[in-house]
Parts: C-alpha cells; structure tokens; sequence
C-alpha cells in the first residue's frame, strides 16, 4: 500500500514538474502543455479500465459506458462544483456539462472519423462502418437503444431544470434543501437507469430496437 501511494505522490509532482508555468507565453504553453497531459492520463484511463473489465468479465461496452465515463467526467464534474460556488449564476456550471458533451460529440468523433476517413482515402479505400448491432461474440452494443435512452433523459433533465426556474424554487441550482436533494436524486437516478438499460441489452436480457 506505501508503494502506491509513492508512486501516486511521484505521479502527481511529475505531472506538475512538467507542466509549463502559467506566466510563460503569456500562458499558452501552459495551456497546451495541460491538453497534452489530459490526453495522455485520458488514454492511460481507457487501458487501465479496459484491462480492469476484461479481469473481472466485464465487456468492453460496459466498460466505456460506467468506468471510463466516469473516469473522464470526473474533471468536469469538479469544474461544475467550482463554477456554480463562485459565479453568481447557474450559466457556467451548465454551460460546462453542454460544452464538454458538445467537445466530444463534434470534436471526439468527428476529429476521430475524419482522420479514419483520410487515411483510407490517401490509401485508396473507402471508409465504411455500418451500423452497429448487438453481437455476443464480437462485443458491439446497438448504439440506437444506448443513445435513444440518453436523449430520452436529456429530455427529463431540460425539463427538471424549466421547473427549477418557476417561482416555487427560483432557480437552476440549489434552493430549499428538500427540492435540491430531490433534484440530485432524480437526475442521479436517470444515470443508474442509463446505466442499467443499456448493461441489461448488452447482455441480451433485453432486447434493442
């Protein structure tokens, strides 16, 4: 146990040894320097819980949508904390979640197939993936019941979050102990359903559409 923490500690001043400091450059390698740790500690994430599900028989598939989600969200979920404390409004600690989702929707995919795309066509291939369907041998998940459920959630939160403005809470974040505790366990709740619906197809105990 005291040779993981050392390395942790060793990790983390590593980290901190290498990343720019703050005034350099007016602040851009700083910056820069800081995408390219979260680049690679993101990429160690997804091997180390890759290795960890295949330990304990766990697929892929799940494995992406419960440890490296979180694994990767837990940044942000950090920044949200920090920005609806300190700002007088409810728009950054929002805006965070729908910008970060935006990052990975546009840039996470897009970037990823347009580079996919590119080396097929400089090589002369055509770049075709078609749709995904639930096989038990090849450990691919119907990404339309996955992502028709978390739309379906989506939903419910905008319109949690409507409520919240009415005049019995008045606002987006925090108000009466009693709502805001009900608030986070509802939206808690619609990750566990996410979470559980999508495990019980990709096991086939349900089935997709």
């Amino acid at each position: 146990m005291l040779d993981g923490y050392l390395c942790f500690v060793v990790s983390i001043c590593g980290v901190g040894c290498l990343t720019a400091v703050i005034d350099t450059f007016h602040g851009w390698l700083c910056f820069w320097s800081s995408i390219l740790w979260i680049g690679f500690l993101t990429a160690i994430i997804g091997d180390v819980a890759t290795h960890f599900g295949c330990s304990i028989n766990l697929q892929d598939s799940i494995t992406a949508l419960s440890i490296v989600a979180m694994g990767t969200s837990v940044p942000d979920t950090f920044a949200s904390k920090v920005a609806a404390i300190q700002d007088k409004y409810a728009d950054a600690s929002v805006g965070n979640v729908t910008g970060s989702n935006a990052v990975n929707v546009f840039l996470g995919i897009g970037v990823a197939w347009s580079i996919a795309a590119i080396y097929h066509a400089c090589k002369g291939q055509v770049f075709h993936v078609d749709p995904g369907k639930y096989v038990p041998t090849a450990d691919t998940i119907f990404m339309a019941f996955s992502v028709t459920i978390f739309c379906s959630e989506a939903l419910v939160a905008i319109f949690l979050l409507v409520i919240r403005r009415s005049k019995l809470i008045g606002g987006e974040l925090g108000g009466p102990v009693r709502l805001k505790w009900l608030t986070g366990l509802v939206l808690f709740c619609l990750w566990v359903t996410y979470l559980v619906l999508s495990s019980l197809e990709v096991y086939d105990v349900i089935e997709g559409f």
